[in-house]
């Protein structure tokens, strides 16, 4: 469907087409390195090149948080770590040092991890 394209040429199939029981259209374009891009879409073939151009740029977002920028993984890492270390510091303070109040509704104050956040930011 998309030989005839020279490189960087984009065209999409007109016609409706059952794929794996899906209805859906294909739009495609040829690669500078030979390969050719095929986008399968829902509606508006003609809109497929745009749209695969903005979902483009937020899997390079999401590349650029994760293994090839800021390590996001590391980071959620070490932000859990710190909840827990709140969390640990508002059990104890709760259990031994001064219990958090209950309100009027039955549930405590505040959280065991604001208080130990609270106690560790202090």
């Amino acid at each position: 469907m998309f030989n005839d394209l020279k490189v960087g040429q984009y065209k999409h199939y007109t016609k409706i087409v059952s794929l794996k029981g899906q209805l859906c259209y294909f739009s495609g374009c040829k690669l500078k390195n030979g390969d050719f891009l095929i986008i399968i879409s829902f509606n508006k073939p003609e809109q497929a090149q745009n749209d695969h151009a903005q979902r483009w740029q937020i899997e390079m977002c999401f590349k650029a948080m994760k293994s090839s920028g800021f390590d996001i993984e590391k980071l959620v890492l070490l932000v859990m770590i710190a909840f827990v270390w709140c969390y640990k510091v508002g059990i104890y303070l709760h259990q031994h040092i001064r219990p958090i109040k209950i309100k009027k509704h039955g549930r405590r104050a505040r959280t065991l991890f604001k208080y130990g956040l609270d106690y560790i930011a202090n």
